[in-house]
């Protein structure tokens, strides 16, 4: 059966980004578009982790956070704010926010930590990726091909993680957008193709294919 997200984010085309992309990892999402609903669809026990944004008409974030932790103190909550500074990172962790995503974000990054924090206490973290001849070390954040270690800058590193983690898929330049850069990406950017180009040169031209008129496919 798949797991629960519960989105509360006010913002129409930042929530149909993340459920989008949620729902092609194959979550089921639910969605509020302001705190009291949030609060309400968050405390039932079939939602099995939520992504509650700060800035909400009817109640604000805070005192949901705060509400949902009196009535399930342990779902797991991430919060995703534009508030950035130290103090409002403490404050929220305080209130009993699991994690913390700010805005402008990439989906991969979000991606990530809803993972983290659904998967299973009992099963060890997975720290490197293994695709063909490329090896990525999450932790350390080296790639390696071939037995050479090829240095990545960290844009490259987020693109590379997301080709290995969808390996044998063809993903359309769109979905590398909103994977890597973010809801607010101009798609009209050749950015994707750029870098693209950055991966082939630094691991081997042959490890990530162009499907024409469809994308990109990583084969390691």
């Amino acid at each position: 059966m798949a797991l629960t997200v519960l989105l509360v984010e006010d913002e129409d085309r930042i929530a149909s980004f993340i459920r989008r992309g949620l729902e092609a990892e194959g979550y089921r999402v639910m969605t509020a578009s302001d705190g009291e609903s949030g609060l309400t669809m968050g405390s039932s026990p079939s939602v099995d982790l939520i992504v509650l944004d700060l800035m909400l008409p009817a109640m604000s974030g805070e005192d949901v956070l705060v509400g949902l932790r009196s009535r399930r103190p342990d779902v797991p909550i991430i919060v995703l704010t534009a508030k950035h500074t130290v103090p409002d990172r403490v404050a929220n962790l305080n209130a009993g926010a699991d994690d913390y995503v700010t805005k402008p974000f990439s989906f991969s990054e979000l991606l990530a930590r809803v993972r983290a924090r659904l998967r299973p206490r009992s099963q060890a973290d997975a720290t490197t990726l293994v695709v063909g001849d490329v090896t990525l070390d999450l932790l350390s954040r080296r790639a390696t091909i071939d037995g050479r270690e090829a240095s990545l800058t960290t844009r490259e590193f987020t693109l590379l993680d997301a080709f290995m983690r969808h390996a044998g898929q063809v993903l359309s330049e769109t979905q590398l957008l909103d994977l890597v850069w973010g809801y607010d990406f101009d798609p009209e950017s050749n950015v994707v193709e750029v870098y693209v180009g950055y991966l082939r040169k630094k691991l081997r031209p042959d490890v990530i294919e162009t499907i024409r008129g469809a994308g990109y496919r990583f084969r390691g």
